[in-house]
């Protein structure tokens, strides 16, 4: 029986550089910790891509709108059709558990898109259209709604829109039927964190939100009782060492393919950020954070197997590789930088055994 292969993909902007190819499809070296290029997709500033729970297609943020593409058994992609989201181009997509609807996270316009997804996995109708609004704190930024992510409950019961802009999390009751939404919770984050990306633990009984200015991750009991959600905070833990650089911001969130392990990354600092899950509690405990050799690790992601790590260094244009000694707590850079132009998040995919 063969080692399990895998491509990753990395989504890029295109903007500024006149670029055509907003997707990179990466050969995966396990054994080595590498990427090697594959085939480039034509697409505009694909900020953030993700793939069905179904693992037959790939959606992509692209200007105005999604594109969806067909998964090829070697992990290329094939274009299937592009759904307009009626708004400023989105920061995040993600898909309900059961591959029935696609939401998209509006930063620029402060706004929650929901779409259909037909049989054939194409992107189909609007079905839902919220607009944010309100005045935050902070004059700079934080003075409108930034939506920075769209992410179910693993029960598929409810919608959890992170809200960096107004400093909390609204929680939706999804309608499996019409794809509208009823808001049935809030959850707030302390003021001026900028909550902006949120995870769910394997059981779906743990939430896990980064935050982007106050630089930590704030983790949460889930349940359910009379048909409504309950969150109840339990730990904030730094993203930053105690020695961290000024003027740093959190900005990546992966869980490790096995859950073990839960990844963040602060820009400014440049550094990389891995804690062991405790499965039975859901607590962090920080084993490392360590820097990644590049500008703005705007993503981070252990490998499949976590014998290895990739960072996403968006103001450098650069992937760079390391291989991970978790217990001992250590990265070592594995290699030369790759140039990637602008890149924003990577997944990876298994294509065969």
């Amino acid at each position: 029986m063969g080692q399990d292969k895998y491509v990753a993909y990395v989504s890029t902007y295109t903007i500024g550089d006149q670029r055509e190819h907003g997707i990179t499809v990466f050969d995966v070296d396990m054994e080595n910790g590498r990427f090697y290029e594959k085939e480039k997709i034509k697409i505009t500033n694909s900020s953030y891509v993700t793939i069905s729970h179904n693992k037959k297609y790939l959606y992509s943020i692209t200007d105005f709108g999604v594109e969806s593409y067909r998964i090829k058994e070697d992990g290329g992609l094939e274009t299937i059709n592009m759904g307009s989201i009626n708004g400023m181009r989105g920061c995040y997509v993600s898909t309900d558990y059961e591959d029935k609807y696609i939401f998209v996270a509006g930063y620029h316009d402060g706004k929650l898109t929901v779409l259909r997804i037909n049989d054939d996995g194409s992107v189909g109708e609007i079905t839902e259209e919220i607009y944010y609004k309100g005045l935050g704190i902070v004059a700079e930024r934080n003075f409108r709604p930034h939506i920075s992510c769209a992410k179910m409950t693993r029960d598929n019961h409810y919608l959890c829109v992170a809200d960096l802009g107004m400093d909390h999390t609204n929680v939706y009751r999804l309608d499996h039927t019409s794809g509208k939404l009823k808001l049935v919770d809030v959850i707030r984050s302390e003021l001026e964190s900028a909550p902006r990306h949120l995870k769910f633990s394997k059981d779906g009984t743990f939430l896990y939100i980064v935050h982007e200015l106050k630089n930590c991750i704030d983790v949460y009991t889930y349940k359910e009782e009379r048909d409504n959600p309950f969150f109840e905070k339990i730990q904030s833990i730094s993203t930053l060492n105690n020695y961290h650089a000024g003027g740093s911001t959190a900005s990546a969130l992966n869980l490790s393919d096995d859950y073990n392990y839960l990844c963040s990354s602060n820009a400014g600092d440049n550094s990389a950020t891995i804690y062991k899950i405790d499965g039975k509690t859901g607590l962090l405990t920080k084993l490392l954070c360590l820097p990644v050799s590049g500008e703005y690790p705007k993503d981070v992601a252990l490998f499949p197997d976590n014998r290895h790590l990739v960072s996403l260094n968006q103001d450098s244009g650069t992937l760079t590789f390391f291989t991970t000694n978790l217990e001992k707590g250590l990265l070592v850079m594995n290699g030369r930088e790759l140039k990637v132009p602008q890149p924003n998040c990577v997944i990876f995919h298994k294509i065969s055994g």
